[in-house]
């Protein structure tokens, strides 16, 4: 990661950023080298130090104050960063932000400071030998507590709170997390307006307070586009061609090549999408899968061993469902590219989800208080998921299953945040054996084992529906593990289908998981709070009961969500051959009518 320069060393004020700073405040523009004190700050969050925290310095002096941090004045902090310089009596509050060597942004706020409003106590306390006063406020229902002193001629404090008030030494909020000084010191021949500019020479670009804050949190974070505005429909014209983006099933499934980048431990990944009906009204399954592609490299090292390369989906995809290892259950049904074979990786999905009746596209259909909303949106945690993917090429592919020329239109792009210490203190990954908090990097190469996906993601291209759960043997996979996996967990999806009175889609049914015999998990998969959605489904049909179709509970799914994934705890498995079972009592058809259920698993460990 690169690093700022470093900043101590009073930098110059070229005449552009003088103007830069005249245009944003004046007084900030005039400030000259000045005497006050510095402090350390740490925080602490119910009695402990938050761990791997960047100490927070304020240089405060008796006019003005910079909030910095450690490994920002030690030239070390990574981008971005923000500072604050703060002039208490003008109600001057200018945020500058780096966001890389050579793009910094500003902002000046002269509206947040005069807002503040306190109420004091007769409290005190002594902090590091000073003697403090207690105020109060409340932000956003957060009760915060400031103890500040008046002994000494300078006003600041770790946060945008309490400048006015004088210094403040310590901050409580709500009673458990605190921000504490830790160290003062005098300093003397600073200019605090010179260091507010990280140690650049190059005027940062003034931007409203809306705009800096956006631009700040997008930079926090790694976007990944993968589609805009990309039509599923069925067609086999593709009438608004994506440069890299090639359509299958007659165009019920789009696909794109993505590299992701290699994933620090202890980051988190989501899939974020926005979906909007192009045309079909109806609810329809839909699915966000990766394929792994490999890189050149692994796959000449395999080529040179003499082995035979590992086949994927994409086959399918590429040269029609038959090019896909067949499983059957004795039903007299062929289903193919659903189960894992010894050289056959079914898909990993990341996501399942429902499209909504018809949102955007059937807004005008209007109800008595109904404003309808213009895309359904999506967003689901893959971070188990990616990284085991980390660094890898991937078919990244979208299935929507509809039969409607106008179909759906969606976005969607990957996110990866990096682990800070805010993060850390509030969400720390639980050890599904243990319960203790797991460590951010593991002894053990991670795994990833895609064991089946019956999701027939060509169903537009002749894959059957996922109907083999209507005899005792189920879904069955076996598997061979190379090596022994510790902590393995199946990351499992699973929902209902058959839309009538007595179809599974609303019909409870016990899914049971077997590994190697013996029953490891069973559970009703089950939604109720369908209702809450309704607003995404302008064209669901509407009851003599008062109910509307989107309202009635179903089989895991509602339209217009995400079905969250489950994680069974399996153990450590040994090295060697297993067998994973599935088992769902499936309705039987009625006339043409025919129950069936989508499910996926993916077995993570180390």
């Amino acid at each position: 990661m690169r690093t700022t320069r470093l900043i101590f060393n009073k930098a110059r004020l070229t005449g552009v950023l003088l103007a830069t700073l005249a245009a944003l405040a004046p007084s900030l523009a005039l400030a000259a080298p000045t005497e006050g004190w510095k402090l350390r700050y740490q925080r602490s969050y119910n009695g402990k130090p938050v761990e791997g925290q960047d100490p927070i310095w304020v240089f405060a002096a008796k006019g003005e104050a910079l909030i910095s941090s450690e490994a920002i004045l030690a030239g070390k902090a990574g981008f971005p960063f923000e500072q604050q310089f703060i002039k208490p009596a003008a109600q001057e509050l200018l945020q500058l932000a780096r966001l890389s060597p050579g793009e910094g942004i500003a902002t000046l706020d002269r509206e947040s400071l005069p807002k503040q409003s306190y109420e004091f106590s007769e409290e005190t306390r002594t902090i590091l030998g000073y003697r403090c006063k207690k105020a109060k406020t409340v932000v956003n229902s957060n009760t915060i507590e400031l103890w500040y002193t008046t002994e000494l001629p300078a006003a600041g404090a770790p946060t945008v709170l309490g400048h006015q008030l004088g210094l403040v030494l310590e901050l409580v909020r709500n009673g458990n997390f605190v921000i504490s000084a830790t160290q003062i010191e005098p300093f003397q021949g600073l200019d605090l307006a010179d260091m507010a500019q990280g140690g650049s020479a190059e005027a940062p670009s003034l931007l409203d307070g809306l705009s800096y804050k956006d631009r700040v949190w997008r930079s926090r974070f790694t976007t990944i586009p993968v589609f805009q505005d990309q039509i599923v429909n069925f067609s086999g014209e593709d009438r608004e061609p994506r440069e890299g983006v090639t359509r299958y099933a007659n165009g019920t499934v789009v696909l794109k090549t993505v590299q992701l980048p290699e994933i620090a431990p202890g980051s988190q990944v989501f899939v974020d999408m926005l979906a909007r009906s192009n045309g079909d009204a109806y609810d329809r399954t839909g699915s966000v899968f990766v394929i792994p592609l490999g890189t050149e490299s692994s796959e000449k090292k395999e080529a040179e061993k003499g082995k035979k390369a590992t086949r994927n989906f994409l086959e399918g995809l590429q040269r029609g469902v038959a090019a896909l290892p067949a499983y059957q259950n004795g039903n007299g049904r062929t289903y193919r590219g659903v189960v894992a074979t010894e050289d056959y990786a079914p898909l990993i999905e990341l996501m399942r989800f429902f499209t909504p009746f018809g949102v955007k596209h059937y807004n005008h259909l209007q109800l008595k208080g109904k404003t309808w909303h213009e895309a359904a949106p999506y967003r689901m945690d893959i971070t188990d998921l990616a990284q085991r993917l980390s660094g890898q090429q991937l078919a990244l592919g979208v299935f929507i299953g509809n039969y409607d020329k106008g179909g759906h239109k969606l976005d969607l792009n990957l996110t990866i945040h990096p682990s800070d210490a805010a993060t850390a203190m509030f969400s720390k990954p639980v050890s599904p054996s243990t319960g203790a908090a797991a460590s951010s990097a593991s002894s053990s190469a991670p795994r990833l084992i895609p064991l089946f996906n019956t999701t027939n993601v060509m169903e537009m291209a002749e894959q059957d529906y996922a109907t083999m759960f209507d005899k005792p043997k189920g879904l069955e996979v076996d598997f061979t593990l190379d090596r022994p996996v510790k902590n393995a967990r199946l990351r499992y999806i699973s929902t209902g289908h058959g839309g009538w009175t007595n179809g599974d889609e609303f019909v409870p049914k016990k899914n049971t998981i077997l590994l190697n015999g013996k029953e490891v998990f069973a559970f009703v998969p089950w939604r109720q709070d369908c209702g809450a959605f309704r607003l995404f489904n302008p064209a669901s049909g509407n009851f003599n009961d008062g109910l509307s179709s989107s309202d009635i509970s179903r089989s895991n799914w509602c339209p217009g969500t995400a079905t969250n994934p489950i994680y069974i705890d399996l153990g450590n498995l040994k090295a060697g051959r297993h067998r994973m079972t599935v088992r769902i009592p499936q309705g039987p058809r009625e006339g043409a009518s025919f129950s069936s259920w989508n499910v996926s698993g993916v077995l993570v460990g180390e």
